[in-house]
């Protein structure tokens, strides 16, 4: 009996740690609240890599991967009719939001910083004659890049934090209308996740001014940072009244958002949602060093190849037979000028005798 008992104690910590590891592991949340119909999200709980999820949003858009992406979340959908614009929030602090049920949640695995830099350049480079919008926004970090029209639509948006507090307090902003609850005008965390949920506003407010934008074929991209909450969280602690209140605000606010991008889009227009309570690793970008060199020898001592490129097969087909179609043409015309009779094949010849005889 008492074996059993050992059995069962030890079975039941197994269990318990493999949960504690596969939450700590897949405890964040990638949500799509709205999406159109050419692009199909199926239900399930299929774990998303995090460094996969632009590669995500790079094919829901139509583009393509250097990697294949062998994750069954992301349907096929149809390829003639591809969304107008991707918009894609992320709320640090929380790793879980509880948003409508309409929508599609999926875990993350190995939640690691990531950026939509590659899908900007994709949007930049093949629709660089037309009027793309790409808005990538940081309003805690006062990080903001755009491209595109989104330089003129984006004009008057506040970007700075003195900016984004000036805002607050003019008379249409959504002080005058958003219910605070426990959260204070006076703090400036407060403050900051509110401005946060301000620029959520006046971006869909902007952009209904100009919507021939929403209706052009070039697509949009709308990349969004926001750390109030997780500030809050520090502040007031996970528990307290305020971390309670500004998350249903925030899920609020963020259904409203979704809402508002999506009509503005005719429906058109994918809408995620990347809540991660804290990111693996810090986010590092390639630079060049003159140190590269040097650093490259030592790295590849046994001096193999490079890796292998997709483009490859591609280079190599029209190379192949490029030369093989010019080679058979100069065989061809070889042997033709071999075999010519000069007399009766060659107009130049023909003219000459019969001016010879004429004479």
């Amino acid at each position: 009996m008492g074996r059993r008992d050992g059995v069962a104690w030890a079975l039941e910590v197994t269990v318990l740690v493999a949960s504690a590891c596969f939450a700590g592991v897949c405890g964040d949340e990638f949500s799509v609240l709205r999406s159109p119909q050419s692009v199909v999200f199926r239900d399930g709980s299929w774990p998303i890599p995090g460094e996969r999820i632009p590669d995500v949003a790079a094919l829901s858009m139509g583009f393509s991967v250097e990697d294949d992406l062998s994750w069954p979340g992301l349907a096929v959908g149809d390829l003639f009719h591809r969304p107008r614009a991707t918009v894609l929030v992320t709320v640090k602090g929380v790793d879980k939001l509880a948003l409508p049920v309409k929508g599609v949640s999926y875990p993350i695995e190995n939640a690691v910083p990531f950026s939509l830099d590659s899908v900007a350049n994709a949007i930049h480079t093949l629709f660089s004659e037309e009027t793309p919008v790409v808005l990538q926004l940081a309003p805690s970090e006062e990080r903001v890049y755009m491209v595109g029209k989104a330089n003129s639509v984006f004009e008057d948006l506040s970007v700075t934090l003195r900016q984004l507090r000036n805002r607050l307090f003019q008379d249409n902003s959504i002080l005058s209308s958003l219910p605070l609850n426990s959260l204070s005008r006076n703090n400036e965390v407060d403050l900051l996740f509110l401005s946060e949920l301000q620029v959520l506003h006046d971006i869909a407010s902007l952009l209904s001014r100009h919507k021939h934008l929403a209706k052009d074929h070039s697509p949009d991209l709308y990349s969004l940072e926001l750390a109030g909450l997780e500030e809050v969280g520090k502040r007031y602690g996970e528990d307290s009244q305020q971390f309670k209140d500004a998350s249903q605000i925030l899920v609020d606010s963020l259904q409203k958002f979704a809402d508002e991008m999506f009509n503005l889009y005719s429906g058109n227009a994918v809408v995620e949602v990347v809540a991660v309570k804290a990111f693996n690793s810090p986010l590092t970008r390639k630079t060049r060093s003159i140190l590269q060199s040097s650093q490259s020898e030592t790295e590849n001592p046994y001096n193999l190849a490079y890796p292998y490129n997709y483009n490859y097969s591609v280079i190599f087909n029209i190379i192949l037979w490029m030369m093989i179609g010019l080679a058979l043409a100069v065989i061809v015309i070889s042997y033709n000028l071999w075999n010519m009779d000069p007399g009766y094949d060659s107009i130049i010849y023909r003219m000459t005798n019969q001016k010879i005889r004429m004479d």
